[in-house]
């Protein structure tokens, strides 16, 4: 064993992009990063440079991190090709990434049927790229791709291999259950043997979840000795999907009294970064998630809402406030109260913990969710809501009025065309005024009009940039009729600051209003 001490890698903007039905923007890729290092992430895989746009524009202009190191992930050098020429491994050590993750083959078979290469050959471009690698950056990694199906197959060549990437100076030797086909108890015995080759202090664990064992495989491999955990939020990946960094960090810190960059005070964000990620996919929450789900800790009526109201310990295996997240029995009303109280500290909202308020809020904030109205990955808006709800939020100007056009025709040319034109009637310092904007669809052309009122009684709104625009429909079965939720996220371009703010309607436009007004009146707020 090593040490308590055990570093976190979450690479869901690579891994979890390979997801069936995710395509992240590159907005998406730097607000999941900037969260990720605010929970006290070790490691950010930010992806694969070069392998597709997306990548490359996240790495041309990636978030600025306090605790996580930024990391790229690429593979070693080509079979025939030396470090130096080889253009996929070049082109991983010129981004602002100082920390790299090569992956390598140490199964035989693989090396000779996916690679066409020889055994010793790819012993010589798994030492060569983390030399070359080290030339360049400050820290490198090397994913064992297939070792523990390389290890069944080959012990001495497998061992080889990750023997190598040690001696070559990689600070972590990964082991992947590629395939997810390894158990857990195979999983303690193999890697106990390689800890007795590498440093647990030098080994992480990678594992895919194809037989549902992607978290207990890495627990286990802890237990084993290894001193690095990779995985994914809510355990994006492909196929079967990754091991859950969400289930794993509460396990390691509470269960097995695992020292981690995420704190217990860290660890009350984890439900909001988790819910976060799928607002950000347009995906409802999975209610029975362990740790954060809506269910997590839910008690039905009955003997066990009586045993919970005497003793929450007969069937809460954790306070659900130590992971943000909240009892739900109809008994307990006051559930949640700490929660709200956190989100209003968080927000530099003070209020005394005692103020009666504190429950009428916690009680809006329920009945609102219950509508659809959900704050997580919302921040912006759940402290316009709750600053409305207890001092008051200054009234900048009043919409009284908008309407919206959406035109779609063939011009005289016969090109098919889509106009959308926005008109609104805005009370502002004491006036009325009219103005009418054209955009690439309705709520561009409506956030233009609003701008003519707006910039020029207050100049600082031409730094306010929408960044992302998701919309998702709730109660689907109503069809056409459903409920739509907006999420828009915002950037103020002379600070970097970015805040989401969210807005709902059986009318997408006035949905998309409510969140843009949302928008508007925080920056304001923020800059007045």
């Amino acid at each position: 064993m090593s040490g308590n001490r055990v570093y976190l890698y979450d690479s869901t903007l690579r891994d979890g992009a390979q997801t069936q039905g995710v395509d992240f923007t590159a907005a998406d890729k730097i607000a999941i990063a900037t969260e990720l290092d605010r929970l006290g992430i070790d490691y950010v895989e930010g992806g694969w440079p070069g392998a597709n746009a997306t990548d490359d524009q996240f790495f041309a202009a990636p978030p600025a991190m306090s605790r996580a190191r930024l990391t790229a992930f690429g593979m070693t050098r080509r079979a025939g090709r030396s470090a130096a020429n080889d253009a996929g491994l070049q082109a991983l050590l010129t981004t602002r990434a100082r920390v790299v993750t090569l992956v390598g083959k140490t199964w035989a078979h693989q090396v000779r049927v996916a690679l066409g290469a020889e055994a010793d050959e790819n012993l010589r471009m798994i030492a060569d790229s983390i030399a070359e690698a080290l030339t360049r950056v400050d820290e490198v990694m090397f994913d064992a791709e297939h070792f523990f199906d390389g290890y069944k197959a080959d012990p001495a060549y497998a061992l080889s291999c990750v023997e190598t990437a040690y001696r070559a100076g990689a600070r972590w030797v990964v082991l992947c259950d590629t395939n997810g086909g390894t158990l857990p108890h195979e999983v303690g015995e193999i890697v106990s043997e390689v800890a007795k080759r590498i440093p647990g202090d030098h080994l992480g664990i990678h594992c895919h979840n194809d037989t549902e064992n992607a978290v207990a495989n890495s627990l286990t491999a802890v237990q084993a000795g290894v001193r690095q955990v990779q995985g994914t939020l809510n355990g994006l990946g492909e196929r079967c999907g990754n091991a859950n960094l969400v289930s794993l960090i509460p396990t390691l810190v509470l269960k097995m009294g695992m020292e981690t960059g995420v704190t217990e005070a860290g660890l009350r964000h984890l439900k909001t970064v988790s819910h976060m990620l799928d607002e950000r996919l347009n995906r409802a929450p999975n209610r029975h998630a362990p740790y954060v789900g809506a269910s997590a800790f839910a008690h039905k009526g009955g003997l066990h809402a009586s045993a919970v109201a005497k003793d929450p310990s007969c069937y809460e295996h954790i306070d659900p406030e130590r992971v943000g997240n909240m009892r739900r029995v109809v008994i307990s009303d006051q559930s949640g109260r700490s929660n709200i109280l956190a989100r209003l500290a968080e927000a530099g909202i003070v209020v005394d913990p005692d103020d009666p308020r504190v429950n009428a809020l916690l009680a809006e904030v329920k009945d609102k969710e219950a509508d659809g109205l959900t704050f997580d990955g919302a921040d912006a808006s759940f402290e316009l809501f709750a600053r409305r709800f207890l001092d008051g939020v200054p009234e900048f100007f009043q919409v009284h009025s908008f309407r919206v056009i959406d035109e779609r025709r063939y011009n005289a040319k016969g090109e098919l065309v889509h106009v959308s034109e926005a008109t609104a009637r805005i009370l502002v310092n004491d006036g009325y005024f009219m103005e009418a904007g054209e955009g690439h669809g309705p709520v561009n052309a409506l956030d233009a009009a609003l701008r003519k009122v707006l910039v020029p009684a207050f100049p600082l709104l031409v730094r306010l940039a929408l960044v992302d625009y998701k919309v998702r429909i709730l109660a689907p079965e109503r069809g056409t009729a459903a409920v739509t939720r907006v999420m828009i996220e915002s950037s103020d371009t002379a600070t970097g600051v970015r805040w989401t703010t969210v807005g709902i309607s059986e009318d997408i436009i006035d949905a998309s209003f409510n969140a843009l007004h949302d928008s508007i009146v925080y920056f304001l707020m923020k800059t007045r």
